[in-house]
C-alpha cells in the first residue's frame, strides 16, 4: 500500500504549488533583493503605487505569485490575461472597459503571463491604453524583454529581474509545504533533511518543480499505519531520466565493448583487434563501435594526441559511407591507432569534477562582466561592464576572472605530461604565471 491513498482521502483538488501560493509579501520565498525590508518593489506594493512593470526571470521563481500578491493588496480592479488564449479582440474589449472605469476613478491592473508569446500586433493593442493611463500593465516573461517586448511598450514599463531560488530557499519552501495545513501538515510525513535537500537540488532554482517533485514523492511514498515515508529511492524514482541502453545480445554485448575499451586503454593492439573482430563478426553495428571509439579518443587519449579524435570521427564517417564488411579495416585502423596513442584522462577528469560542482550549484549566475550587454536594458543592468577583450592586449591575456565568485581558484583541467599534452601543460603554466603576476 503506498501513500497515494492519503492524498485521495485528503480530497485536495489543487496541485501542491497552487495550494501553497503566497497571499502576502511575507509569505514569498526568495527575491529579497526586490522584496526585502525597504526594497523598492516591496514599497511599491505596500503603498499601492503600482505602475506598469515587467517581471523577467526563469520559470518557477514567483512572477505569477507576485502578480497575485499585488492583486490581493491593491485597490485596483485586477484582470488576468493569458498570452496563449487571448486575441486582439479580447484585449480591446477589456481595454475599452478599463477606459470607462477610469472615468469613475477606478484603476485597472492587467496581468499578462508569458507576455513574450504575444505578437507585435497584440502588444501594440495595449500601448495606447498604457500611455494614457487607462491600465497598469504587469507582464511576466522568461525571455529577455529587450528582444521579446516592443520597444515602445518596454520604455513605459519598469523591468524587475527575478532570480532563481537558492538551495536554502527551496529547502525552506519544502519544509513549509510539509508542515503547513495547506500542504501536508495534516498528514504524518517522514522525510529526512537529506531527502528534502535532494529535491531542492533537483529543482534547480524552480519552486514549482520543487513542490511538484515533493508532491509526487509523497504520492509514491511507503504508507503504513497512517505514516508516509519518503526515501532517497522514492525521490530517485520520481526524478529518474534514465534511458534504456541499446542491447543487441544481452550482457555479452556490454562485456565485449568493455573488453575492447580496456584493451585499447592498456595499449594492447592485438587484444583490441581481437575484441573488435568478435563484435563485428557477431553482427554488431559498426556505427555503434565507431561511436564508442570517438568517446575513447577524448576520454582516454585527449590532448595527449588531439589527432586521435579526428581519426575516430573519420572512421565513423567511413563506416557510414561503405558499411560492412568493407569498413572493418577502417575500424581496425582506428583501434590500433588509439591503442598505441599516448594516454591521458585529464579531459574526462576535468569534466567529472566540473559536473559535480555544476550539479551542486546549478543556479550560480554568470558574472555580469562576461555577459553580453547587447541592449540598453542589459547595459543598465551591468551586463558586460568591466569586460576585458584579450585581443586588445600585447600578450592576448587579461587578469579577468570568469568563474563565479564561489568557485574562484578551482582547478578542473590538470594536464599530464603524456604525448603532446606536455606542451599544453607548459602553455597552461605560462598562462597561470602571467595571471598571477598581473593580478
Amino acid at each position: 500500500m503506498n501513500g497515494s491513498n492519503t492524498l485521495l482521502n485528503a480530497n485536495f483538488g489543487e496541485p501542491l504549488a497552487a495550494r501553497l501560493r503566497p497571499e502576502t509579501i511575507d509569505e514569498i520565498v526568495g527575491q529579497t533583493h526586490l522584496l526585502g525590508p525597504g526594497r523598492i518593489l516591496r514599497r511599491i506594493i505596500e503603498q499601492d503605487a503600482v505602475s506598469s512593470m515587467i517581471f523577467w526571470g526563469p520559470p518557477g521563481v514567483g512572477k505569477t505569485t507576485l502578480a497575485h500578491v499585488i492583486a490581493n493588496q491593491t485597490k485596483a480592479k485586477f484582470i488576468n490575461f493569458s498570452a496563449v488564449t487571448s486575441g486582439i479582440k479580447e484585449i480591446r474589449t477589456v481595454m475599452q472597459q478599463a477606459d470607462e472605469n477610469r472615468l469613475f476613478g477606478e484603476k485597472t491592473i492587467v496581468f499578462v503571463d508569458e507576455i513574450h508569446r504575444f505578437n507585435k500586433a497584440q502588444q501594440d493593442a495595449f500601448l495606447p491604453f498604457v500611455e494614457k493611463g487607462s491600465i497598469i500593465l504587469i507582464g511576466a516573461t522568461t525571455e529577455n524583454p529587450s528582444f521579446e517586448v516592443n520597444g515602445a511598450l518596454l520604455s513605459r514599463c519598469k523591468v524587475f529581474v527575478l532570480k532563481a531560488l537558492g538551495e536554502t530557499e527551496l529547502v525552506s519552501l519544502l519544509k513549509r509545504a510539509i508542515s503547513s495545513p495547506k500542504g501536508f501538515g495534516n498528514q504524518n510525513i517522514v522525510i529526512s533533511d537529506d531527502v528534502i535537500r535532494m529535491i531542492a537540488v533537483f529543482a534547480n532554482g524552480d519552486a514549482r518543480t520543487a513542490l511538484s517533485t515533493l508532491e509526487m514523492a509523497v504520492l509514491n511514498g511507503a504508507y503504513e499505519d497512517g505514516v508516509t515515508t519518503v526515501t532517497v529511492d522514492t525521490v530517485e524514482q520520481c526524478t529518474s531520466k534514465k534511458s534504456l541502453l541499446y542491447d543487441k545480445n544481452g550482457e555479452e554485448h556490454f562485456n565485449l565493448i568493455s573488453a575492447l575499451h580496456k584493451s585499447m586503454r592498456n595499449s594492447d593492439p592485438d587484444a583490441a583487434v581481437y575484441w573488435l573482430a568478435r563484435m563485428l563478426e557477431a553482427g554488431e553495428d559498426p556505427l555503434y563501435v565507431a561511436r564508442r571509439l570517438t568517446r575513447f579518443a577524448s576520454e582516454d587519449v585527449g590532448l595527449a594526441d588531439p589527432k586521435a579524435l579526428e581519426l575516430a570521427v573519420a572512421a565513423y564517417q567511413a563506416c557510414h559511407f561503405i558499411g560492412m564488411p568493407e569498413c572493418t579495416v577502417h575500424l581496425t585502423q582506428a583501434v590500433v591507432y588509439l591503442s598505441l596513442a599516448p594516454k591521458s584522462n585529464a579531459l574526462y577528469m576535468a569534466y567529472e569534477h566540473a559536473k559535480v560542482d555544476a550539479q551542486k550549484q546549478l543556479a550560480e549566475p554568470v558574472p555580469l562582466h562576461i555577459r553580453n550587454g547587447v541592449t540598453k536594458l542589459m547595459q543598465q543592468l551591468g551586463y558586460g561592464k568591466g569586460y576585458q577583450y584579450a585581443h586588445d592586449t600585447k600578450d592576448k591575456l587579461t587578469d579577468m576572472r570568469c568563474l563565479p565568485d564561489s568557485l574562484l581558484g578551482t582547478v578542473y583541467y590538470e594536464p599530464t605530461e603524456q604525448g603532446l599534452e606536455a606542451r599544453f601543460k607548459e602553455r597552461l603554466e605560462q598562462i597561470k604565471a602571467w595571471k598571477a603576476e598581473h593580478e
